[in-house]
């Protein structure tokens, strides 16, 4: 069983789920503010930046800073769940297939929900600015390759702390522990963006890297940049061991048990 069949495999467990329609309800409710208090985005031209990309920005603010590690955490329990559910996990490790594989295939899944919320997210960005833009007579809609390239980094951002979450989720039995923790740690990432550490927290990978694209917008505010060097190098290692970890404990304590 080739690691693609693996994928596919679990992607048919989670399609009968409600975590679409979970990751829909989220990007309307994180638009309807922008929506509401789209007057506010003409007041920013003090800063030095347009209406139509604060709009963008501050809704994607909102989605970096908890609703997207939120949404992955939740990923993380519903993929896990499945396995765990009447100990169907030890059926798929009685099959012939390499555990690693097996685990890391999950992982893909976990990052196609992630690239799914994005893409949901995008698509009601433009509803949003569509809708915007006719009540205010003003084109609050970007064109799609910013939107797009915008989108692609926040979602390569995720990649490492997705990878943590998972290592918790394999690692800790208890679902409630699990996202208890991981809610835990995406709080304290609004204050490390603003440490010179902040590449070793992976929690503030994405909401740091839209602040800074916040700061390269509005040209009187001056946020920290995304340096390549160490964030690059501290990411890959970061994203290996949490991986090499879980591939390490994926199924232990059912073997256990």
């Amino acid at each position: 069983m080739n690691f693609l069949t693996l994928i596919r495999i679990e992607r048919k467990k989670i399609k009968h789920s409600k975590i679409f329609f979970i990751l829909l309800a989220a990007a309307i409710i994180l638009w309807i503010p922008s929506i509401l208090n789209v007057h506010l985005n003409f007041e920013m031209q003090a800063e030095g930046i347009s209406p139509e990309h604060n709009f963008f920005i501050q809704g994607f603010l909102g989605l970096s800073w908890f609703m997207f590690p939120a949404s992955i955490i939740i990923g993380t329990v519903l993929i896990s769940q499945t396995e765990r559910a009447d100990n169907a996990i030890l059926k798929m490790l009685a099959l012939p297939v390499h555990t690693a594989g097996l685990c890391l295939a999950k992982f893909a899944t976990l990052l196609i929900l992630a690239a799914a919320q994005v893409f949901i997210m995008t698509g009601m960005y433009y509803a949003s600015a569509a809708l915007c833009s006719a009540m205010h007579h003003y084109n609050f809609i970007l064109p799609p390759l910013f939107a797009a390239k915008e989108a692609a980094l926040l979602f390569l951002s995720a990649i490492p702390m997705a990878a943590f979450f998972w290592m918790l989720s394999v690692c800790i039995k208890s679902p409630l522990f699990s996202i208890c923790i991981g809610l835990a740690s995406i709080v304290p990432s609004v204050l490390v963006i603003n440490t010179d550490a902040w590449f070793a927290y992976p929690m503030s990978y994405p909401f740091f890297l839209i602040t800074s694209e916040y700061g390269r917008l509005a040209a009187n505010l001056e946020p920290a940049q995304a340096e390549l060097f160490p964030w690059i190098p501290a990411a890959v290692a970061i994203t290996f061991i949490c991986l090499l970890i879980s591939c390490m404990r994926f199924g232990q304590a059912e073997r256990r048990a």
